[in-house]
């Protein structure tokens, strides 16, 4: 695990499919605030490659990474995990290019993790109205599913796709574990950091979802790879957790 003194150096990684609109008024805000950027291309089509690359070139301090092929976010996610591994950084922050997170929270955020280096920083969305009522649902079976693969009530939502990792231990999971490449990879990622033995820091943070925005979310088939998602860490659950614990009292034993 990453220890307390060593450098600490954030960015920010945006994958982006389809989301063109809003990501050049979040570049700019980015850049703004002196934070690099990685935004990793998902394999757009070549009209959205040149709006996001034209963006990209627009402010400084954004590295732009294209995918050839389409994976799914979480699979763009891992592309910048590991692309900001060779960019020496010690913790990424997760953001959606289709404008739902509220940027101001960034600063916070990274403050957090700044005070507490080995834990995730995890939003907890707090949303409007404007959230589509089965999305809402949704989201609460799988809170409900994530209590029972950890065992404990420490994660709040593992669904929201804002967030801070420290680097050493993400890219550690995403090289030896199995992740989900599309919508499940968000929850698949944190839990498996819980049985790491990573702990959770929550930060409310405002959530809309924008007038006309596109969803890349696939109703079917992203069901069924969420379901197939839980079953999988449900199975693992009894073996993995005692593992978490008997890892995070042989950390506090070392560090007193």
């Amino acid at each position: 695990m990453r220890s307390e003194h060593s450098e600490f150096r954030v960015g920010v990684i945006v994958p982006t499919y389809r989301h063109v609109t809003a990501l050049p008024a979040i570049l700019t805000t980015l850049s703004q605030m002196q934070i690099p950027v990685i935004v990793v291309d998902d394999g757009n089509t070549e009209e959205n490659r040149m709006a996001i690359e034209s963006a990209c070139s627009a402010v400084s301090g954004v590295s732009y990474v294209r995918r050839a092929e389409n994976g799914g976010k979480g699979q763009a996610v891992k592309t910048g995990l590991l692309a900001a591994g060779e960019q020496g950084w010690s913790h990424a922050i997760q953001i959606d290019a289709d404008g739902q997170h509220d940027l101001g929270e960034i600063e916070p955020m990274i403050t957090l993790a700044r005070e507490a280096p080995n834990k995730v920083i995890c939003a907890v969305p707090i949303y409007d109205d404007s959230i589509p009522k089965s999305r809402k649902i949704g989201r609460e079976i799988t809170h409900f599913w994530v209590r029972i693969e950890t065992m404990g009530g420490e994660i709040s939502d593992s669904m929201c796709g804002f967030r801070v990792y420290p680097l050493e231990e993400s890219l550690h999971v995403v090289r030896r574990e199995f992740i989900g490449a599309r919508m499940d990879f968000d929850t698949e990622l944190l839990v498996q950091l819980n049985w790491r033995g990573l702990r959770v820091v929550e930060h409310p943070v405002r959530v809309t979802y924008p007038d006309g925005n596109i969803s890349n979310f696939r109703m079917l088939s992203d069901n069924v790879r969420i379901s197939a998602m839980h079953t999988r860490l449900v199975l693992q659950a009894p073996i993995r957790v005692p593992i978490r614990s008997a890892r995070r009292a042989l950390l506090s034993r070392y560090s007193t």
